[in-house]
């Protein structure tokens, strides 16, 4: 049987994403309307971020943990976080987690790496793109990154914070997001890493200067994979789940 997958959801709208990619693409491979079985679990974004705010990742860690608990209590055998963010407490996290995890940014690292991208743009809240999620796993792989200057990197924060969590998707946004990815790419980036849950609801990779790496919706497809391991190798498809 496919693995019982559990989401600890942070934000609405990136792990409503989440779990919409999981079951659109399980299809495919178990059947017509068929999926592994998917919980979730969330505590209120507004708890996440009084810790995120006051950079306290024990705060985070243990939400995280508190959900995971929870989850693997009612069965779930692997976990995934659609959240980039709260990644930054992921070693404090894996080390107490009673089953067992895949992390956004390897999933990203691993799709660049095997689509030749050598210097990433990444794109996500400001204590994302700051921290250490995305560098730490990129230079692993040889791939580089970069930021956005310091005022686009707040622009971005706010249009994340006061628009697309809440579910607000506007033209001009998008036309911002855009902006910013034609200047990373002028200064040498090859790729987008679209490193925030909600992001790939605004950015359309049809119009985008870069070719884009869609976390949340590569998270999903890599679980995905992973859960449906046994079933993908007896059928000889497991390379195909990620096209």
């Amino acid at each position: 049987m496919p693995k019982h997958i559990g989401i600890v959801a942070c934000s609405a709208e990136g792990a409503a994403l989440c779990y919409r990619t999981l079951c659109q693409e399980a299809p495919a491979f178990l059947g017509e309307h068929r999926h592994p079985e998917v919980s979730m679990h969330t505590y209120p974004l507004a708890k996440y971020m009084e810790h995120i705010r006051s950079s306290d990742w024990q705060g985070v860690a243990a939400l995280m943990l508190s959900s995971v608990r929870k989850l693997a209590t009612i069965g779930a055998q692997l976990a995934i976080c659609p959240d980039n963010t709260i990644h930054q407490a992921f070693p404090l996290v894996i080390e107490a987690s009673p089953i067992p995890w895949l992390h956004i940014a390897e999933v990203v690292a691993q799709e660049a790496k095997l689509r030749g991208f050598q210097r990433l743009a990444i794109l996500g809240t400001k204590y994302l793109m700051t921290g250490p999620v995305y560098p730490s796993v990129l230079e692993r792989y040889g791939i580089g990154w970069r930021i956005p200057e310091p005022a686009d990197r707040e622009e971005i924060d706010r249009i994340i914070f006061s628009e697309l969590v809440n579910g607000i998707f506007l033209e001009k946004s998008r036309s911002y997001f855009n902006t910013v990815i034609q200047k990373m790419k002028d200064g040498g980036c090859d790729a987008a890493a679209l490193a925030c849950t909600e992001i790939p609801l605004i950015v359309d990779p049809a119009d985008c200067p870069l070719p884009t790496l869609d976390s949340t919706r590569l998270l999903a497809k890599a679980a995905l994979k992973e859960a449906l391991k046994n079933e993908l190798a007896e059928g000889g498809d497991e390379d195909n789940i990620l096209l």
